[in-house]
């Protein structure tokens, strides 16, 4: 099973996102990828904004964790996504050569647009209203005193 950690960055209406092909039929995604052995969600989230988008980020909630199974492929992702601040960095900025899936390019796109780059209208939603209900990430579960 692997881990994905990403980022939804909303600054004025509009959503940071990475022009990338997807596993599905959309070539906009939100900026994100693997958490390597032994890092932490935030970490990683942390170094793959850096790298696909040149953005600094501090993670904040975490808005929701869903699967990915392919089983004839013998695939299970978890995907957690986080909310995340702009704290630094240039936009565009990319890493180039670092990701197997090369980035046409960085930009942040109204949220009411969501829905014409293949994201769902129930997700432009979500993002607009703030995702209501969403958890917490505490980090480390020492944070939580376990």
């Amino acid at each position: 099973m692997d881990t994905r950690v990403t980022g939804l960055l909303v600054e004025d209406g509009h959503v940071l996102l990475l022009d990338q092909d997807t596993d599905g039929p959309r070539r906009w995604s939100l900026p994100g990828g693997r958490v390597e052995e032994g890092e932490a969600l935030a970490d990683a989230l942390v170094r793959e904004m850096r790298e696909e988008t040149g953005v600094d980020v501090e993670v904040q909630r975490l808005l929701y964790v869903c699967d990915h199974i392919v089983p004839e492929k013998g695939v299970h992702v978890v995907h957690m996504t986080f909310e995340v601040h702009r704290v630094g960095g240039t936009l565009g900025d990319i890493s180039t050569g670092i990701d197997t899936r090369p980035i046409r390019g960085v930009e942040f796109v109204k949220t009411g647009e969501l829905p014409q780059l293949g994201f769902s209208e129930r997700f432009a939603r979500l993002v607009e209203d703030g995702f209501p209900g969403a958890g917490s990430y505490m980090g480390p579960k020492v944070a939580i005193g376990l």
